[in-house]
């Protein structure tokens, strides 16, 4: 089996030969693998998925200020990995003045991306489209954040009409790119706090999940599997998701969900992709207390549904000692030698 096949198996519910994994870092923590491992990173690392993403890159405009592709601007003085949202690009409950992404720029970098995809090596592993900041996120990123949760009370219609025009596109975007040799595509929209929903479940079904419902029908009507990354406390929203067609959720933390109990609970309707403490154990846990629960996890996705990673892209204040262990245990379950 190759690393797409045990990713196949594993969401497929079935018992795996070792449990396959993703790991993610942010620049911080890249660094520190990267003065020990070298340019041998990726090798090292194995990781078993490979993502194109369906909306172009920022584009840097100085000063530490990136532009994304909705003209979002996004300053990296403090979070250098996403950035902070500079401004508001809809300070009214309207759309008068603002255009939408057009297909063709799309068009034309899907051109590029889905190189990175075709490639003999890519091909080894299990492939997806990925979106972030897909529907709620992109909504609060244009309209700001505390505007948008008083929209869900006091322009509703406006509510509905921009997350239905962000879905539009996500539909047309992830259209132009559901033929070509992927697995899945795979949303980001974080919805939860450390404990329970952002907008409460209430205002979620009524405004985000009626987009979803069409997004995902979308996916899955081509035959490609639904993953999302939604941080946070979401589980009261998994069993809405499962009827909406999801088939693995990500990051699925530790330190806000029972993450062997939910396993056990979905075995067969649910894949789970996280589960490392990024919050607790690595940046303050000792190296046998990340060993520990490596081995916990590492042993619970032999039973399938689950691919192992940290909780979320691992941080800065990871020591490299911790960083080395859990790099280490998960090559070496799989039968591989690592430094």
């Amino acid at each position: 089996m190759n690393k797409r096949d045990v990713v196949i198996a594993a969401l497929n519910g079935e018992e795996v030969p070792y449990t396959p994994w993703q790991m993610g870092f942010t620049f911080e923590s890249l660094q520190k693998l990267e003065a020990h491992y070298g340019d041998n990173i990726n090798k090292v690392l194995g990781n078993h998925l490979v993502g194109s993403s369906v909306y172009p890159a920022q584009k840097d405009i100085g000063n530490n200020r990136h532009k994304d592709f909705f003209g979002v601007v996004w300053d990296r003085t403090e979070d250098k990995d996403i950035g902070i949202v500079e401004g508001c690009l809809l300070p009214e409950a309207n759309l008068d003045n603002y255009t939408f992404p057009s297909m063709d720029g799309i068009k034309k970098f899907h051109t590029t991306e889905i190189k990175k995809i075709q490639t003999s090596e890519a091909k080894e592993h299990y492939r997806f489209a990925s979106l972030g900041f897909s529907l709620f996120e992109r909504a609060w990123t244009l309209r700001g954040m505390e505007n948008l949760l008083m929209d869900f009370i006091l322009n509703p219609e406006f509510a509905h009409e921009l997350l239905r025009s962000i879905a539009d596109l996500n539909i047309a975007a992830v259209g132009n790119m559901i033929n070509e040799d992927i697995d899945a595509v795979m949303f980001g929209d974080d919805w939860g706090q450390q404990h329970g929903l952002i907008m409460g479940p209430d205002l979620w079904r009524k405004f985000i999940m009626p987009e979803l419902k069409r997004t995902y029908g979308f996916v899955k009507d081509h035959g490609k599997r639904v993953i999302i990354h939604s941080c946070g406390d979401v589980q009261e929203l998994f069993d809405d998701l499962i009827d909406l067609g999801l088939d693995c959720f990500n990051p699925f933390q530790p330190e806000v969900m029972d993450v062997h109990a939910l396993h056990s609970k979905y075995k067969g309707k649910l894949s789970f992709w996280g589960g490392l403490s990024t919050q607790k154990t690595l940046p303050y846990g000792s190296v046998k207390d990340v060993r520990a629960e490596v081995d916990s996890l590492l042993k619970m996705g032999l039973k399938g549904n689950y691919i192992f990673a940290p909780a979320h892209a691992v941080e800065g204040d990871v020591p490299l000692e911790n960083l080395l262990t859990f790099i280490k245990m998960v090559n070496e379950q799989a039968g591989i030698k690592s430094d």
